[in-house]
């Protein structure tokens, strides 16, 4: 009896740690609501405001920064290595990112993206 009750607490241990390291996935992929549309749109936002902007990352700044152009402006955008999530693209790929509006006293606004997706 002890083997059985012992066996079976394993066996539910382990299913939930298996669970648990699962990565999360899934979710909403589309227009956020109120969402500015434009960089320029986003360079007058009030910081933390949301945004969702289709255009071309041209260039690399470095410490995860890049220029971003929705052919009318530009911006800097700064994407976490995670943020990525296996999305890979040129400067020549249209994209569409999410993110927010981060405003310094000192600096001009950049969007903290939280997501890249291939425009289709």
């Amino acid at each position: 009896m002890k083997k059985v009750i012992i066996t079976t607490a394993l066996i539910l241990t382990s299913g939930f740690a298996a669970a648990k390291s699962m990565p999360a996935t899934g979710g909403f992929n589309g227009p956020n609501d109120g969402a500015q549309t434009t960089v320029t749109q986003a360079l007058n936002a009030k910081d933390d405001t949301m945004v969702q902007i289709t255009g071309n990352i041209t260039h690399s700044l470095g410490d995860e920064k890049y220029q971003f152009t929705d052919g009318s402006n530009t911006i800097v955008i700064e994407i976490d290595n995670e943020d990525w999530r296996g999305v890979n693209v040129t400067p020549n790929d249209r994209v569409i990112i999410t993110g927010s509006i981060d405003k310094d006293m000192m600096q001009d606004a950049t969007i903290d993206v939280d997501r890249v997706n291939i425009a289709s």
